[in-house]
């Protein structure tokens, strides 16, 4: 029973990812989110409980790739996709007739670009799968990260209440910034370090713990707000413990 444990995580993953998508497509990014932290949740511990368990196997990271392109790829480009939609009104749009018996359906064309991060996220994770290096660490932005740092978005929206914030991210060209800074974060060649702990010593983990610390403190203080500053902080801590361990 134990080897399949790993993989029913996995599949809860994918599952929480595709009630996720159903919901963002729908506008209510509130509840997208919370089923793709519940995602990302059963994402962190698929691996650990594979770990644990000794059933690491070929199989479950090809299923772990798959799940993740859902709730991790495809649920950020709809919600990018959504919020550049927002964003301008008057973006040039195109009828497409899908059958005869059906009427006319408004198609906004820019916004699709916010799918560019669903596509820079599948290479990403194809990428991951062939890659022998990323065991200790990770090449690029991992997808959940990403995934956090654009379903943020909305929630900051929805929950701090602030015109200003609302108004920046309500910017298209903001927006189109991210989606850009995005596909490229998760295709770069930054080492970041990973979550993952040999032991608990804080001679070993002194950076992971750190970054924990500093993760709650962040968030009771701005709450959602956090998550952004949150993954910049991810990624200079990261880049900081490189240039310390040469």
């Amino acid at each position: 029973m134990n080897k399949y444990i790993p993989n029913a995580l996995t599949l809860l993953n994918l599952f929480c990812g595709s009630i996720a998508v159903i919901f963002a497509v729908n506008n209510n990014f509130v509840t997208a989110a919370l089923f793709v932290f519940l995602g990302i949740f059963f994402d962190f511990f698929d691996g650990f409980a594979a770990r644990k368990l000794n059933v690491q196997s070929a199989l479950g990271v090809q299923l772990d790739s798959l799940a993740d392109l859902v709730t991790s790829g495809l649920v950020p480009g709809i919600v990018m996709y959504k919020l550049l939609e927002l964003s301008d009104r008057s973006w040039t749009a195109i009828n497409f007739i899908n059958d005869s018996s059906l009427s006319f359906r408004e198609i906004s064309l820019f916004p699709l670009f916010g799918l560019s991060i669903t596509l820079a996220s599948a290479y990403r994770l194809a990428k991951f799968n062939i890659d022998e290096e990323q065991q200790t660490y990770f090449k690029g932005l991992p997808t959940p990260a990403n995934t956090l740092l654009i379903i943020a978005l909305p929630l900051i929206i929805e929950f701090q209440n602030s015109d200003a914030i609302n108004t920046i991210i309500l910017n298209k060209w903001f927006l189109i910034v991210v989606t850009i800074l995005s596909c490229y974060l998760l295709n770069s060649n930054i080492k970041l370090f990973a979550l993952k702990f040999k032991d608990y010593s804080f001679k070993n983990n002194g950076t992971r713990y750190i970054f924990i610390l500093l993760c709650l403190v962040l968030l009771i203080v701005l709450q959602f707000a956090a998550i952004p500053i949150i993954i910049l902080l991810y990624i200079f801590m990261s880049v900081l413990d490189n240039l310390t361990s040469k």
